[in-house]
C-alpha cells in the first residue's frame, strides 16, 4: 500500500529545507498568484527596457548611456514606489510583487550592466568600463535615495496643509 500523494515527501539535502508537500502547499496557499504577477510584471518591464534599447541604441565600445539611464530611472521609481506603498497607500498584497519586483525588476537591467562592463573591458575600453561601473552604481544609489527623500518631503508637505 502506498501513502496518499500529500504525504509523500521527497528527500532533502541533509534533512534541511521543506519537503515537497510543504512547497506544493505554499503554492496552493497563495504563492501562485504572487509568482504569476511577478512574471507578468517582469514581462512588462523587460519589454519597456527593450523598447528603450531600440529607441536609444549603444554602439559597440561606446558608453552604455541607455542602460545607465534605465537603471537610474528604475531605481528612482523604486524609491518613490516604496515610500508610497509604505507611508501613504495600503496597497493590495499583489501590487508590490507585480510592480516592485516584476515591472521594475524587469525594467532595470543589472545583468546587461555586467555584460556591458565585460564587453567594454574585453574590447580594450577598460577605462570606459570602469567609469560605467562606478557611474551606474552611484547613479542608482543616488536615484533611489533622492527619489525616496523627495517623495517623503512632498508627502509631509501635503499632510501639513
Amino acid at each position: 500500500m502506498t501513502a496518499p500523494r500529500d504525504q509523500i515527501t521527497e528527500p532533502t539535502v541533509s534533512g534541511v529545507g521543506p519537503s515537497a508537500p510543504t512547497w506544493r502547499r505554499g503554492l496552493a496557499d497563495g504563492q501562485a498568484p504572487v509568482i504569476t504577477v511577478v512574471a507578468a510584471g517582469g514581462a512588462v518591464g523587460a519589454v519597456a527596457r527593450y523598447g528603450a534599447s531600440l529607441l536609444w541604441p549603444t554602439a559597440a565600445g561606446a558608453f552604455p548611456w541607455t542602460t545607465l539611464v534605465v537603471n537610474a530611472t528604475g531605481c528612482a521609481v523604486i524609491g518613490v514606489f516604496m515610500v508610497v506603498i509604505t507611508d501613504v497607500w495600503a496597497a493590495h498584497r499583489l501590487v508590490r510583487p507585480f510592480f516592485g519586483t516584476g515591472v521594475l525588476g524587469g525594467f532595470t537591467t543589472f545583468s546587461t550592466y555586467s555584460v556591458d562592463i565585460q564587453q567594454l573591458v574585453q574590447g580594450g575600453h577598460a577605462r570606459t568600463g570602469l567609469a560605467y561601473l562606478a557611474a551606474t552604481l552611484l547613479a542608482a544609489l543616488a536615484a533611489v535615495w533622492l527619489a525616496a527623500a523627495a517623495t517623503r518631503r512632498l508627502i509631509s508637505r501635503r499632510r501639513t496643509k
